[in-house]
């Protein structure tokens, strides 16, 4: 079970299951994190 469907979480879930595990993944929000979706768009940089 891999909690958190961030970076982290999708690295980690990929190499377990590369290898053979089965795997779930549990993320409350949007899978691959808010940071390269929402926070890091450099237009909002620009603007501020």
């Amino acid at each position: 079970v891999i909690i958190g469907g961030g970076p982290g979480g999708n690295t980690a879930a990929s190499y377990a299951a590369r290898h053979g595990a089965e795997v779930v993944m549990i993320e409350k929000d949007v899978v691959g994190g808010a940071a390269h979706l929402w926070d890091c768009i450099p237009s909002k940089a620009m603007i501020a």
